[in-house]
């Protein structure tokens, strides 16, 4: 009987209370005991079960607080990043603003500079005469003054009696502007006197047709900028033989 009790119970099958009461206070203890160990192996099982769930949470919370570290970290980076780009755009901006008023007043220098030469040129070029279609080399050949001096003569007889022209400086305008013109360049006279000048252009309205050893030319005033062009050219270009000639002579 105490066998059949054994198996009973541990198959895990509730004995009736006349079962119980017919049980010796051994087979009682045993069944007692065997209940009870097998009751401490789920409560270990389940208390170890219990720890492995605990366990792998706070697994998983630990990986989810480094996640949300790492996110945070990623996020203040990203934040850093940001402040500086919009720092250096701010900085950019002020440089190109800097950049645009500084050529603005550069700009503006150069208008100004441009404009005040024009009104000194506006005041010399007064004392300026155009003459043109005189053949090229006529200058150099006869000389500046002795040109003006044969014109005179020639078409205002009067006038050379009466004045005494003074010519200041005589040049050729450059062929800037169209290098392969066939016509003769303007020859430019600078006139010591604004009277000179006047008196030489209205003699030369009034004759209406004005000739050099025949040929007609023109006498005009010099109403362009681009005397000061030329007088700019050719200063350059004499500023430019002026070196070559210091250097050759330097290296002889």
């Amino acid at each position: 009987m105490f066998q059949i009790k054994e198996q009973d119970s541990s198959s895990g099958k509730e004995l009736n209370e006349t079962e119980i009461n017919n049980l010796s206070d051994k087979e009682y203890k045993l069944i007692l005991i065997r209940m009870l160990t097998d009751l401490g192996k789920r409560i270990d099982e389940f208390s170890e079960n219990i720890n492995k769930e605990l366990e792998n949470i706070k697994k998983g919370q630990v990986e989810l607080k480094n996640t949300i570290m790492e996110m945070s970290n990623s996020l203040e980076g990203n934040n850093s990043r940001v402040d500086d780009t919009k720092e250096c755009i701010s900085d950019l901006n002020e440089s190109v603003e800097e950049s645009t008023q500084a050529e603005w007043k550069k700009e503006k220098r150069v208008k100004m500079n441009k404009d005040s030469l024009r009104d000194l040129w506006g005041n010399i070029k007064h004392t300026n005469i155009h003459i043109i279609v005189v053949l090229e080399g006529k200058e150099r050949d006869k000389g500046a003054e002795n040109l003006l001096e044969e014109i005179i003569a020639e078409n205002f007889p009067n006038l050379g009696k009466e004045t005494d022209v003074q010519v200041e400086e005589v040049q050729r305008a450059p062929n800037k502007m169209n290098p392969k013109r066939t016509t003769p360049r303007h020859i430019i006279i600078k006139m010591s006197r604004i009277k000179d000048k006047e008196k030489i252009l209205k003699a030369a309205r009034e004759r209406q047709q004005v000739t050099y050893k025949g040929n007609p030319i023109r006498l005009s005033v010099d109403c362009s900028s681009e005397s000061l062009q030329a007088r700019m050219e050719w200063h350059d270009i004499l500023k430019v033989l002026k070196v070559k000639t210091y250097n050759q002579e330097y290296s002889t």
